[in-house]
């Protein structure tokens, strides 16, 4: 279908159209008011959906266009979503300013497990991988300058079934601490989680428990504290233990890519081993 309209009143016509078309809200940079220097990510409720972080919601290319579970209010699992209370616990595991050693997107990854919404948010393994080497090489040096009781309070040696004397070598002392049994005992899951639960982590990692609650209808506040105990208990069940040391390594893993070995080295020594006693 031909127009007799001439070519500049098409022009015209079509530019102004574009004009009028609505524009996106973008996310904006605005400063901190705990930290003045520092510069937080805030992303209001009118911003594009398209525009928001990966870490804040889940990307639509990996949303199924019709949802195979249906959500149940007794099945959910609610996790932390604010920025200021994560920000706290890092200050509390790093110390003054330790909010400000990583960035946003990476503060959410290094607390994020597998589990939460499918792993289609990102997840830590890699940088607990990384960050596990790290503190198990810590550990083999701190166990090797540690001082042995055992050699410091015996000034005979013990002789073994047969009547022979060991041979002893001030180079071969604390050899045995290098083992792998050595290095477990000392970085236990549980001894790891109970580290981070007094660093307030357990408040805000990002993952989905197994068994969340009991699929019982609440009917009366007995019941609701009912399901309390029963979601407490599970969460120990689902394995939280893991999840928080897990997250111990990823934040070690993630500090030392972002900030060098230095840094790295001195968190885990004084932040990590130092309260588990080495």
């Amino acid at each position: 279908m031909t127009t007799n309209l001439p070519f500049r009143t098409l022009k015209r016509a079509t530019d102004s159209a574009i004009r009028k078309r609505p524009q996106p809200k973008r996310a904006h940079l605005v400063q901190s008011s705990t930290f003045t220097t520092s510069l937080r990510l805030r992303v209001e409720e009118d911003v594009d959906p398209a525009d928001r972080p990966r870490w804040q919601q889940t990307p639509k290319a990996m949303v199924a266009p019709v949802p195979t579970n249906f959500k149940r209010e007794h099945m959910t699992f609610k996790v932390n979503e604010s920025q200021e209370k994560l920000d706290e616990v890092y200050v509390r595991i790093l110390g003054a300013g330790g909010d400000r050693l990583l960035p946003e997107e990476v503060k959410w990854l290094a607390i994020t497990h597998k589990s939460f919404d499918h792993g289609r948010r990102g997840f830590n393994d890699r940088l607990a991988y990384f960050g596990k080497r790290v503190v198990d090489l810590q550990t083999s040096l701190a166990l090797l300058t540690a001082p042995d009781p055992e050699i410091q309070n015996s000034s005979n040696p013990q002789l073994d079934e047969f009547g022979r004397t060991p041979f002893q070598h001030h180079s071969l002392n604390g050899l045995d601490k290098l083992t792998e049994s050595a290095k477990a005992k000392e970085l236990d899951k549980s001894r790891l989680a109970q580290l981070a639960e007094s660093y307030g982590l357990a408040k805000v990692i990002r993952w989905k428990p197994k068994n969340v609650s009991s699929p019982l209808r609440v009917v009366s506040n007995m019941v609701i504290n009912m399901l309390t105990a029963v979601q407490t208990r599970n969460l120990a069940g689902s394995g939280i233990d893991v999840v928080l040391a897990h997250t111990i390594y990823a934040i070690v893993g993630a500090i030392t890519l972002q900030n060098g070995g230095e840094i790295g080295n001195r968190i885990v020594k004084d932040r990590v081993l130092n309260p588990l006693g080495l």
